[in-house]
C-alpha cells in the first residue's frame, strides 16, 4: 500500500473515477450522519454520538465502562467524552463512579432513566438506518459496503501503542 509521497516524489493523484467515488462517499457519509443526527435530535434531543455512548455502555457488562475504554469505543477524546457524559448526566442518563483501583478512574454508568430513553429511542432509529441505508441496497451490495468499510477500518486502526488517538488526547 503506498502512502503519502516523500519529499520529491510527486504525490498520486486520484483517477477521475477514484475523485467521483470519494466525492460521492463524503457526500452520502455527511447526509447520512446528518439525518440521523436530526431523527434523535426530534426524537430524544440528544446527537448520534451521544446515542452512541448510551448503546456502548448499554452493551457493556453491569451497564458501565471506564471513561477511558468508552473514549475509545467511541473513537472521541476524553475531553469530548467528559462533555457528553457531563450532557447525559444532566438528563440523569448516565452516572459517574470513582474506580476503587485507581483513584484517577471514573466509570460512566447507565442509568434506568438511560435504558429507558435507549428503549423509546432505538426503534426510531433502527428505522432511520434501515430506511437510509439498507432499504436503498441490495444484499449484495450491502455484503459488500460490509466488506469494503472492513477493509477501511482494519487498516486505518493503529497497531502502534504510542500512535495519536483520540482517546487518549
Amino acid at each position: 500500500m503506498k502512502t503519502a509521497p516523500t519529499s520529491g516524489e510527486e504525490p498520486r493523484w486520484l483517477t477521475e473515477e477514484e475523485q467521483r467515488t470519494w466525492r460521492v462517499y463524503v457526500h452520502a457519509v455527511t447526509l447520512l450522519e446528518d439525518h440521523l443526527d436530526r431523527q434523535l435530535q426530534r426524537d430524544a434531543g440528544m446527537p448520534h454520538v451521544y446515542y452512541g455512548l448510551l448503546v456502548g455502555l448499554s452493551e457493556a457488562p453491569g451497564q458501565r465502562l471506564r471513561m477511558t475504554e468508552l473514549a475509545m469505543k467511541a473513537k472521541i477524546t476524553r475531553s469530548r467524552l467528559s462533555h457528553a457524559i457531563a450532557r447525559l448526566e444532566k438528563n440523569g442518563w448516565v452516572r459517574r463512579e470513582d474506580c476503587p483501583s485507581d483513584k484517577r478512574g471514573q466509570f460512566a454508568v447507565l442509568t434506568e432513566q438511560g435504558k429507558e430513553v435507549l428503549r423509546r429511542t432505538a426503534p426510531g432509529h433502527v428505522g432511520a438506518v434501515r430506511q437510509a441505508l439498507f432499504d436503498r441496497i441490495s444484499d449484495e451490495q450491502r455484503q459488500t459496503l460490509h466488506d469494503v468499510m472492513d477493509i477501511v477500518a482494519e487498516g486505518l486502526q493503529p497497531k502502534d501503542a504510542n500512535a495519536d488517538l483520540p482517546w487518549l488526547r
